[in-house]
């Protein structure tokens, strides 16, 4: 038998229950693994209360894009005992990677060189912050960046990509808590938005310039202020919303901003020639050690994975938390 995390409804952490299951058989194009680690990502927490974009198939919904584990069945190019991650390149309401034997789309895989941990909380952050920084926003060395949400898996993987590039990152952060720590993550500068004005301090450390590219996961009324401090003529990159807030257009036309909704597995993983790029540039960063996921904490099983998701939405972690899978 297969261990399984289901879901019956929409809801909080607690809706999520350990089933057993006959262990699943791979149809065409498909490949079962053995799951070792799994990295938890906002994006769960939200289709699993019904907030994503893209809603569940209820009763009993799979869930989960991101493990690192062991090929069981083997394929072209992945035959049996190759270690292997999975990227964000399906949809959850098809496939789900929260358990200790999962059947994934063998498109999905890609070769692990890193131990599992790792493995499991590198690629969805990583891919979504070169894609957008990268591939759309042609980031290039002396360019600000500023990053919204900083402390998050994206944020710090955007930080760590600034950085590799010679770019300039600026990170945002809610309050004053993390700041020593996005500091010693890389960011050049941290703005603090209970005790600063956003659009204020960028200017001042651009010299009056503005970021050239703006990364922001939040949405909603703040846009308007990163509208502000983005450079004339620069990029603003929402890549999620989580505010849950509509976001209002800005009045000042004058600056010239453009704004792009960037989704990964559209822009990215679902696109042969910039996920190539992308495995490349993360693997290289990888072995040279530029690029690191911050792993915030690490579960123990899935039996711990209602208060591992309840610890993703505390919004107290920097970086991915991870959840092991015991056999």
């Amino acid at each position: 038998m297969a261990r399984a995390v289901l879901f019956d409804r929409l809801g909080g952490p607690e809706v999520l229950r350990i089933e057993d299951r006959p262990v699943p058989e791979p149809g065409p194009g498909e490949v079962r693994i053995r799951v070792d680690a799994i990295g938890l990502n906002r994006a769960e927490a939200m289709f699993r209360a019904g907030t994503y974009y893209e809603q569940p198939v209820l009763p009993g919904s799979r869930i989960g894009y991101e493990a690192a584990g062991v090929v069981e069945t083997g394929v072209e190019g992945f035959p049996e005992g190759a270690e292997i991650s999975t990227l964000a390149s399906f949809s959850m309401r098809d496939y789900g990677v929260y358990g200790d034997r999962v059947v994934v789309p063998v498109s999905s895989l890609v070769r692990r060189t890193v131990d599992e941990v790792t493995g499991a909380a590198v690629w969805l952050t990583h891919q979504t912050a070169y894609g957008a920084l990268v591939e759309r926003g042609g980031l290039r060395p002396g360019d600000t960046v500023l990053i919204t949400a900083a402390s998050s898996g994206v944020g710090i993987a955007a930080i760590q990509i600034a950085n590799h590039l010679g770019a300039v990152p600026i990170a945002v952060t809610r309050t004053g808590a993390k700041r020593d720590q996005l500091l010693a993550a890389g960011a050049a500068h941290v703005v603090t938005l209970d005790s600063q004005d956003l659009v204020k301090e960028v200017r001042e450390l651009t010299g009056g310039a503005g970021a050239a590219l703006t990364f922001d996961p939040v949405g909603g009324p703040g846009v308007v202020d990163l509208v502000e401090a983005t450079a004339v003529g620069g990029l603003l990159v929402e890549y999620g919303w989580v505010g849950g807030e509509p976001a209002p257009l800005p009045m000042n036309w004058d600056r010239q901003v453009t704004v792009f909704g960037y989704g990964n597995g559209s822009y990215l993983a679902r696109d042969p020639e910039r996920r190539r790029r992308s495995e490349h540039f993360i693997n290289a960063g990888l072995r040279i050690g530029t690029l690191r996921p911050a792993v915030d904490r690490v579960f123990d099983d899935l039996t711990d994975i209602v208060e591992a998701h309840a610890h993703l939405e505390s919004n107290a972690q920097v970086g991915k938390v991870v959840v092991r899978v015991r056999h």
